[in-house]
């Protein structure tokens, strides 16, 4: 049954944030008159959200009266620095269009892009970046995400030593910013696509920051500049093996002596029973990218492949795992 889309909806329309902002329970009608709905939908949609424990109802002599739980306030508020509200509407509008057509990904073995949006599937992010619009939104939604795992996924292994790092695909600099944040004596360069980094500058870091700098480039096509660790966060769960297995030696052809790369990655068990998140994440890189989700002897394997050694796996607990390998 759709539950997200519930929760999507009720994000779309600001539900949660007027209700954090009115600082009081409000009503179904005073709800659908300032947010602009019917009455009757919106009275609906309050309660398959009180059902699903995201609002909260108190029966009054007056009638009904709505306010936020303290998830909806953490999670689904534009405000919280814990929001989720961006990767939210990224998931809604962009990626349940390729969930549409899983079952023809299934039989073709091959991303839904040209179905969903009638542009070519040979290119994911050509695909993934096909506006600055839509851009946008994925990389505010990656953001949002690495604001409530990025710490873990950094803390999971002491990486003070390492002073000079490159953020492979860093898009709207979340994770640097956490990792300036938890090293601060270290300095990372965030090296992605040249728009991308364009509105990374522009819209997500702050020019102040002066410990994040950025690399405009295609790292599968373009050199990859020397550093003491790179960091590959859900990157490789992109590309097949062969793709990974690519960028890995040129990451490994890069790295200094001593140094290594750190992958941020959700890890399936090793006999793929589980977790169901991560094998659900896995049919989305089916439907929307040439990749999927791996084990950690997978990605072992792969960093021994392109002659990385101790290798070392952490479980954060949370979505996204953390996988060190050593040059």
């Amino acid at each position: 049954f759709p539950y997200p889309q519930v929760m999507f909806a009720a994000c779309e329309l600001g539900v949660f944030d007027l209700l954090l902002e009115s600082g009081e329970p409000l009503s179904s009608d005073a709800i659908a008159a300032q947010l602009g709905t019917s009455t009757m939908g919106m009275e609906r949609l309050l309660d398959a959200c009180v059902g699903l424990k995201l609002l909260a109802v108190e029966l009054t002599e007056e009638g009904a009266l709505y306010r936020n739980t303290e998830i909806s306030n953490i999670y689904l508020t534009k405000s919280s620095p814990k929001s989720q509200y961006h990767i939210m509407r990224y998931y809604s509008n962009t990626v349940y269009l390729c969930w549409h057509y899983l079952a023809d990904a299934v039989r073709e073995g091959r991303n839904q892009y040209e179905r969903a949006f009638g542009i070519s599937s040979k290119d994911p992010f050509g695909a993934m970046y096909r506006s600055e619009e839509e851009m946008l939104k994925f990389m505010a939604g990656q953001n949002s995400v690495w604001s409530i795992c990025g710490r873990d996924v950094l803390a999971a292994f002491d990486l003070s030593p390492f002073t000079h790092i490159y953020d492979l695909g860093g898009g709207g600099g979340a994770l640097a910013r956490e990792y300036v944040s938890l090293y601060p004596h270290s300095t990372i360069t965030i090296y992605d696509l040249p728009k991308v980094v364009q509105v990374a500058k522009e819209q997500f870091v702050p020019p102040e920051e002066r410990r994040i700098t950025f690399h405009e480039g295609d790292f599968f096509n373009d050199s990859i500049p020397e550093a003491e660790l790179y960091i590959l966060s859900k990157i490789l769960h992109d590309w097949d093996d062969d793709k990974c297995r690519q960028l890995l030696a040129k990451v490994f052809k890069a790295c200094k002596p001593g140094g290594g790369v750190l992958l941020a990655e959700s890890l399936l068990n090793e006999d793929k029973s589980g977790p169901l998140e991560t094998q659900l994440y896995s049919m989305n890189m089916l439907v929307q990218t040439e990749g999927k989700e791996r084990t950690a002897a997978e990605y072992s394997k792969l960093l021994e492949a392109a002659g990385f050694g101790e290798i070392q796996v952490r479980r954060t607990g949370k979505l996204y795992d953390a996988v060190l390998g050593k040059k």
